[in-house]
């Protein structure tokens, strides 16, 4: 399977991941989320090439997670806004730096603490069950088929346009057809 086919997988980390599922395009959604939205400053915060951080926000835009919106006419020059499904990948990268904090501060802290606006603490992001509210682990979530897989299988198994598989043929040689197969090649380990 190709990179570019994982959008097609009935999968919403896959479909996910072909949006944003490389690190430069995670750094420039972190840069948004800290306010950045000039093209110039990206580039220079990240050390990017301009190529690759034209591309970058390009597919962004195309996919609706910034809107270009002017802020000079001469020359025109535009910034990169979060739209509404932008805004949306927040919990991601929340939980991503959350990750980071525990696992990745090499034993001097996290970099950034994040304030709560509405009351003014500093917090660390915390997944909860959108019906109790109980602070969810993954032993705590069971995967269940949704409609949109049911709806993939159900495509695929209409499809007539689909050649059947082949059958797979086994390979036999004279060693599996013989009564004494031959015994399995065991390593040595030299000293």
């Amino acid at each position: 399977m190709k990179w570019n086919d994982v959008s097609d997988m009935p999968c919403s980390v896959a479909r996910t991941l072909s949006v944003i599922g490389d690190r430069w395009t995670m750094l420039i959604l972190r840069n948004a989320f800290m306010r950045m939205r000039r093209f110039d400053d990206f580039q220079s915060s990240l050390g990017m090439t301009r190529h690759l951080l034209a591309s970058r926000l390009k597919r962004l835009v195309e996919e609706g997670i910034f809107e270009r919106m002017p802020y000079q006419q001469a020359p025109v020059r535009h910034e990169y806004v979060l739209t509404d499904k932008g805004k949306a990948l927040h919990p991601v990268l929340m939980a991503l730096a959350n990750w980071g904090d525990d696992w990745m501060d090499k034993g001097m802290g996290p970099p950034l603490l994040y304030q709560h606006r509405t009351c003014g603490h500093v917090m660390r992001p915390v997944m909860v069950c959108s019906e109790c509210h109980e602070p969810l682990t993954a032993n705590q979530v069971t995967p269940l088929p949704g409609p949109g897989l049911t709806a993939t299988i159900g495509d695929l198994a209409s499809d007539n346009t689909r050649t059947p598989a082949k059958p797979l043929r086994k390979k036999t040689s004279a060693a599996a057809e013989s009564p004494k197969a031959a015994k399995p090649r065991q390593r040595t380990r030299t000293v």
